[in-house]
């Protein structure tokens, strides 16, 4: 069973840079065709993609948030990083990873990120 695990700050000034990390086990973030994204859902709102990194190490970004996102990996520890930089209140939501391919996508369980000074 594949789980996943976002960790990172749950409290961001604005202007500063977001960091959080998604921990993958029960597979690998490597299998071929494997995407592994991140998705967001601010207080009140529906869920927003963000983007993804594939298992050749290709990304794919929302154009809402394309220039200020970047999404990484290390396969040694079988996680991936998102940073969203230049952060404003409006980035305040929970931020869930999810990682898989086709029908079979796994979800974290989603950690709560403020953007507040």
């Amino acid at each position: 069973q594949v789980q996943l695990q976002e960790s990172g700050p749950g409290l961001v000034k604005p202007s500063q840079t977001l960091s959080l990390t998604c921990t993958v086990s029960g597979g690998s973030i490597r299998t071929k065709y494997y995407y592994s994204s991140w998705i967001r859902q601010p207080p009140g709102k529906g869920l927003e993609w963000i983007g993804y990194i594939d298992y050749s190490g290709g990304t794919s970004y929302s154009p809402s948030l394309k220039s200020r996102t970047s999404i990484s990996k290390d396969t040694s520890k079988n996680q991936f990083t998102l940073q969203l930089s230049s952060v404003t209140p409006t980035d305040t939501a929970v931020y869930f990873c999810a990682s898989g391919s086709g029908d079979f996508v796994s979800w974290g369980q989603g950690t709560q990120v403020t953007v507040s000074s």
